[in-house]
């Protein structure tokens, strides 16, 4: 590592420690090196937030490259239950902060949805007209005890009810409408990855298999407590939840969903370290991911559909061409992805860069509290340091 970028972001960092967050581990890679690597703990594993929707989504083109499916086949090829009620009513969501439900706006009062459109390819793109949170964590179950108790409701159970609940929410628009980020879309997708894997309801084991085991990513874990054994203080400790589970998050995943069903979900629940998730980005931006098809990766991080900016590949977020979280200098073919207790993890192609930044922003609470300026001002540090 040079000593000019471990000054420069070193001094950069100090100032957020116990202000933005109070754990950190930031990795970045330049032409294949590791150039800069610090971290609050060595070894320190932090929650993923909606960075596991990026390997979701690869273990899904694994499978697409071994043709056991394709992006263009329907969702109910693979979860028949989705299409149960046949035409789907349409609502207003509900506000994953408030957990308020929303209005139905007048002009959907009366539009119904087919669920039997919905492809593999709407939920990667986030384009299928679900909603982007319901609160699945009530249809699971009781809040689970901390992680280092056991669950009085078995894994299996909780994901049973939870399932039974998100193949029947509404639509708020129709499939192929616009870009409309879904947590929901990519539980969903979680769920039809396991079950063409032959693994159903355990899509840890099918991401296990065909990403973290190829990969080599052995700080890479669902449920590091409950299920590995290690013990609490071994993950980044995030919220203190006030309203459901009545105590500060730690050893379990912080979104109530993930955590409502066990711990294992599409969207959220995966725990690891920077360095793991950079070897993944590496993967990615070499074209090597193991058992994904380069033209795949290709078609991935590309831009497939877009609204009001917001540019959609196959699971990855593309850089928007205002406001990105990966600031103003990466190159307009970007890619990445943030979660939302602090993390993010870009990859410009162009300047053969890779910046993963892990944090616990939420653990002063939800509230986002400058985590984007932060983010913007890292990435734009970074190129400068590095690319100008």
């Amino acid at each position: 590592m040079s000593a000019a970028i471990t000054s420069t972001l070193d001094s950069f960092l100090a100032p957020y420690h116990d202000t933005l967050f109070t754990a950190y581990d930031l990795a970045v890679l330049h032409q294949g090196d590791l150039v800069y690597h610090s971290a609050t703990r060595p070894g320190l594993l932090f929650d993923f937030a909606s960075l596991t929707k990026l390997f979701t989504t690869t273990a899904f083109l694994a499978l697409v490259s071994a043709g056991k499916t394709s992006l263009n086949v329907p969702l109910m090829q693979v979860i028949p239950e989705f299409e149960d009620l046949t035409l789907r009513s349409m609502d207003g969501g509900q506000d994953p902060h408030s957990k308020e439900h929303l209005p139905t706006p007048p002009e959907r009062l009366h539009e119904t949805v087919n669920p039997i459109f919905v492809t593999f390819w709407h939920l990667l793109t986030h384009t299928s007209g679900l909603p982007a949170w319901r609160d699945v964590y009530n249809a699971a179950g009781a809040a689970p005890l901390p992680p280092d108790q056991p669950d009085p409701i078995p894994r299996l159970i909780r994901y049973g009810r939870g399932l039974n609940a998100l193949v029947r929410y509404p639509f708020v628009a129709q499939p192929g409408e616009g870009v409309l980020y879904s947590d929901v879309g990519l539980m969903l997708l979680g769920e039809a990855t396991a079950r063409i894997n032959r693994t159903p309801a355990e899509l840890d084991r099918t991401i296990q298999a065909l990403v973290l085991d190829p990969l080599k990513l052995n700080t890479i874990m669902f449920n590091p407590v409950s299920e590995h054994g290690l013990p609490l203080d071994a993950t980044a400790p995030t919220e203190i939840d006030s309203t459901w589970r009545k105590r500060r998050v730690q050893g379990e995943v912080h979104d109530e969903n993930a955590c409502g069903i066990g711990g294992v979900a599409g969207h959220a629940g995966l725990f690891g370290t920077a360095l793991d998730v950079a070897a993944f980005a590496h993967a990615w931006q070499t074209n090597a991911v193991p058992g994904v098809d380069p033209a795949l990766i290709k078609q991935a991080i590309s831009q497939q559909a877009e609204t009001n900016g917001e540019r959609r590949g196959l699971g990855w977020m593309l850089r928007s061409y205002q406001g990105s979280s990966a600031g103003d200098l990466f190159s307009r073919d970007a890619y990445g992805h943030t979660g939302f207790v602090g993390n993010s993890v870009w990859i410009d192609p162009e300047q053969d860069l890779i910046v993963v930044c892990l944090t616990n922003n939420v653990y002063f609470g939800r509230e986002k509290r400058g985590i984007i300026a932060f983010r913007r001002a890292l990435h734009d540090l970074v190129w400068k340091t590095l690319c100008a």
